[in-house]
């Protein structure tokens, strides 16, 4: 019988920068759930002790992880949060700890234990049981049987090994119903978030919020829906608002993440959300994740007012027909290309998630992918991300591909970034691929590695290409005639830059395209390097940008006719923005610039000063 009991919760360690710059919210929220409760427990983020240098990254990174836990004396009670990634170094670490202390009970838990959690059980017997979904429930109530002694019979949502040896499934717990019930994040029991920032140096501040759980889709490719028990919850918006502005009171705090998948499929919600902070003038910025469907103009209209700047697009496939037949759900006839631009227009930046290499993706639903996220690419600041398949243990292409499956050297696997890299957790992984199937990937359809790997340079090269020169690579595309992928293994098969690329082709109007799109990127650095100057860069081209726009959306046959104009491009927090000036305009600035250029000191004659007030106040300069 345990009666005062060291419990201790982790979660595991893995090197993707994004996940170590803050603080694991689900842990926070259980660590608060069982002080509410009045239990005494820490916790611990392995993934920042490992960002620290406090644990080893080698091969005794699981080893240190284990020392690490047990520093103060061992737990009675030792709980691991996994994903599928940082699976294999929480078996290892707990089978280290199991070594050292006989008597610990370990439990894990979280996603990566979705669809396995018996299997677990079978084959690692030093695990003592598994928290299936939401632990605030489940958690504390197989403590008080440990502390008392009691058996785990009947525990909902939980797996665990009875003495016999027979691992026992209960049975499913019921989602939390209220998320207003939520315990508040135990903050004090992990480093501040400041520790963290110091470590990764991110300057976004960026904060996560556990705003909602689950997602009613059940997309072939994803375990969040299963995950949950195909339903999704939010927190209350009083309540959400109040943890958003609470963001203000963490140091290094500048901007809150709402970690729900899909805001924005209540409306109502999300509109009384955004008018909530829109009412406080938008104190706090803040980003989320969303599906394209459920963010019209009108609502992203107001999430931009509301403070938000980011939000991520699962997209997946430009070909309808194939995502829908993963059981996206969205509709083949929606205006995806229109939504992502009125994001973009409000001032929210899209994030666009494309997969490559489903099941049934043929030579034309790739290239439909490609041109998709080519003239996605137009839209103002979106960001491109693209990612092979891999088939997780607990979401559909698991079930159907996972032992087909194998990982291919050199291809690190998206859903794994930063994890599986040691010598225990690569020995688990090959030993075990069923359970390991989230480095595999679809080996087993047409085209094998070759494809694969062929698919995988595209991920890595694409999205930057088409991120820096949306509009030289579509006016490639336009004068050729050709899709984007025939332009890509064009540019792949002349080995060199894509600056090279367009350039030989001596084309006036894709150099003068390819000339204001690096002064688009240069304008960035040349704002941060101006020590306040206000003064934008400035180009000179022979076309009209909105005739070029037209023309590349295929609008119009003929490209834009040369005339002379000039643009000025101006870097701000909220990204790039590009204005047409007239000449008169021109030569304010350049007699601004001349002036700088003089002297940062010299004072600028009155008509001058005037003049470029106007400027500011216009928003063509900052």
């Amino acid at each position: 019988m345990m009666e005062s009991m060291r419990v201790l919760l982790a979660s595991s360690p893995h090197r993707d920068t994004f996940g170590y710059s803050m603080p694991p919210p689900g842990l926070l929220r259980l660590g608060g759930e069982l002080l509410r409760r009045g239990w005494e427990v820490r916790l611990e983020d392995l993934a920042f002790r490992l960002a620290k240098g406090e644990l080893r990254g080698d091969d005794e990174m699981c080893a240190d992880a284990a020392r690490w836990l047990q520093r103060d004396g061992a737990p009675e009670v030792l709980g691991l949060s996994t994903m599928g990634a940082t699976l294999p170094a929480a078996i290892e670490i707990a089978r280290l700890v199991r070594e050292c202390s006989p008597s610990t009970f370990i439990v894990l838990g979280g996603p990566g234990t979705h669809g396995s959690d018996a299997a677990l059980l079978e084959r690692f017997d030093f695990i003592s049981a598994i928290v299936r979904g939401e632990g605030e429930e489940t958690l504390p109530e197989l403590l008080e049987r440990l502390a008392s002694g009691d058996s785990l019979d009947g525990v909902a949502g939980l797996t665990w090994r009875a003495s016999t040896g027979e691992v026992v499934r209960e049975a499913d717990r019921p989602p939390i119903a209220d998320l207003g019930q939520l315990a508040d994040y135990a903050r004090s029991l992990l480093p501040p978030l400041s520790s963290y920032k110091a470590i990764t140096g991110f300057e976004d501040g960026l904060t996560p919020i556990d705003s909602g759980r689950g997602c009613v889709y059940d997309c072939s490719f994803c375990t969040i829906g299963r995950y949950w028990g195909r339903r999704s919850r939010t927190l209350p918006v009083e309540r959400l608002i109040r943890e958003v502005l609470e963001v203000r009171e963490l140091e290094s705090a500048k901007s809150a993440y709402l970690c729900h998948d899909i805001f924005g499929a209540d409306r109502e919600y999300a509109i009384d959300f955004c008018e909530s902070l829109i009412a406080l003038g938008a104190p706090v910025p803040w980003e989320c994740r969303a599906r394209v469907d459920h963010i019209d103009e009108e609502l992203s209209e107001r999430m931009g007012r509301a403070g938000c700047y980011r939000v991520l697009f699962g997209i997946e496939s430009g070909d309808p027909a194939l995502r829908n037949a993963h059981d996206k759900h969205l509709d083949a006839k929606l205006d995806v290309l229109g939504r992502i631009e009125a994001c973009s227009k409000n001032g929210v930046i899209p994030i666009l998630s494309i997969i490559l290499g489903l099941p049934g993706e043929d030579e034309d639903a790739l290239a439909r992918s490609l041109d998709f996220a080519a003239q996605a690419g137009l839209a103002s600041g979106v960001q491109l991300s693209f990612h092979l398949v891999n088939p997780q243990p607990g979401c559909g292409l698991g079930e159907q591909y996972g032992a087909d499956s194998s990982p291919l050297e050199g291809i690190p696997p998206d859903m794994a970034l930063g994890a599986g890299e040691t010598k225990p957790e690569r020995e688990l992984i090959a030993a075990h691929p069923d359970l390991f199937s989230t480095w595999s990937l679809l080996t087993s359809l047409p085209g094998g590695e070759v494809h694969l790997r062929n698919l995988h340079e595209i991920t890595k090269r694409v999205p930057d290409l088409l991120m820096r020169y949306p509009r030289t690579f579509l006016a490639h595309c336009r004068r050729t005639n050709e899709r984007a992928l025939d332009v890509l293994r064009r540019l792949q098969s002349f080995g060199r830059s894509f600056e090279a690329f367009t350039r030989i082709e001596r084309d006036d109007l894709l150099d003068g395209i390819m000339a204001w799109e690096q002064c688009v990127l240069r304008a960035p650095l040349r704002r941060a390097n101006s020590s306040g100057r206000l003064y934008p860069d400035r180009v000179l081209v022979n076309f009209e940008p909105r005739e070029l726009t037209d023309w590349l959306r295929g609008k119009t046959q003929q490209p834009p006719v040369e005339q002379t104009v000039h643009l000025a491009i101006l870097a701000s927090e909220r990204g790039v923005r590009t204005n047409r000036i007239s000449a008169d305009v021109w030569d304010v600035l350049e007699q601004a610039e001349a002036l700088e250029e003089q002297s940062p000191e010299t004072t600028a004659a009155p008509e001058l000063s005037e003049a470029l007030a106007q400027l500011v106040s216009a928003g063509v300069i900052g």
